[in-house]
């Protein structure tokens, strides 16, 4: 991942130097640090409690960014991906997982960008308290990581 994305990815992904539930109190998924899925579900009471560090989030983004660019080198093979395509596969696989990203995967790797277009555009919805809602925020970044592959190879020349 570049530079430049690494850091508009961690400027988005604000550091919380505890645990939270990303849907709010009781609900969403268990979340820390810079956007890191602890688990599925509202975190526990001492999940709540437990503080964590920066060099804990710096580290645990570094690795996490790494898992993310190693699923998009080995789910996409066919498709030679530009640096701000591989940039945006990473950014959506940091977010949504390597399993949330592999419909995207595939159609990237078919070289089906009007289609992967599509498909991260519907990705913005997340489960709270069992019912699928939309995420606001995934909005922004979901049109910012299909951006790429909108744009035809001889416009980016």
């Amino acid at each position: 991942m570049s530079a430049n994305a690494r850091a508009r990815m961690r400027r988005r992904e604000v550091d919380v130097y505890n645990y939270y539930d990303d849907g709010g109190p009781g609900k969403g998924h268990c979340t820390w640090g810079a956007g890191i899925l602890a688990h599925r579900g509202p975190c526990t009471k001492e999940e709540l409690a437990r503080p964590v560090s920066q060099a804990e989030v710096d580290a645990e983004f570094s690795r996490r960014v790494a898992k993310a660019e190693r699923a998009v080198r080995s789910n996409v093979k066919k498709q030679a991906l530009d640096q701000d395509q591989f940039d945006a596969l990473v950014s959506l696989t940091y977010n949504a997982g390597t399993r949330g990203s592999r419909g995207t995967y595939q159609l990237v790797d078919q070289g089906d960008f009007k289609g992967a277009v599509k498909n991260i555009r519907h990705m913005i919805k997340t489960t709270v308290n069992g019912k699928k809602v939309v995420a606001r925020g995934l909005i922004s970044r979901r049109a910012e990581e299909s951006a790429p592959f909108a744009v035809p190879a001889a416009a980016k020349k």
